[in-house]
C-alpha cells in the first residue's frame, strides 16, 4: 500500500474529490499553511501593505494499493494542474499496515 499526501490549492478541492471518487475509498482533507517557489503575496490592509509569506493551502492524504498509484497520480497532476505557481506538491510513502479499528481488519481490506 502507498500512501499519497497532495498539497493543492482549496479551490481545487471539490474536483479532485470527483476525480478521486472512482479510485479511493476515503480521504482526509487538512487545512495547511506553507509555500514553495510561490513565496507568498503582498496585500493591503488598513492602507498598509504587508507580505503574506504562508500561504493556505489543504493536504488530501489518500492510502491505495501500490498497483493503483500510477493511475491515482495520474487523476490527481490532471485534475490540478493550472501551470502556474502554486499548483501544489504530491509526496508518496510506502504504508507498512493498516488496520480497521471497528473490525480488525488488516492491510488492504482495511482500506
Amino acid at each position: 500500500m502507498t500512501k499519497i499526501e497532495a498539497i493543492i490549492r482549496p479551490s481545487k478541492l471539490d474536483k479532485l474529490k470527483q476525480a478521486l471518487s472512482g479510485w479511493v475509498t476515503g480521504l482526509t482533507v487538512t487545512e495547511v499553511t506553507g509555500h514553495g517557489r510561490q513565496k507568498g503575496h503582498t496585500e493591503l490592509y488598513r492602507g498598509a501593505e504587508y507580505v503574506v509569506d504562508l500561504v493556505p493551502k489543504l493536504k488530501v492524504e489518500v492510502t491505495v494499493p501500490t498497483p493503483l498509484v500510477p493511475r491515482v497520480l495520474d487523476v490527481i497532476e490532471r485534475s490540478m494542474r493550472t501551470s502556474k505557481a502554486g499548483d501544489g506538491k504530491v509526496f508518496l510513502t510506502p504504508v507498512e499496515d493498516a488496520v480497521r479499528v471497528r473490525t480488525g481488519e488488516h492491510g488492504e481490506p482495511a482500506l
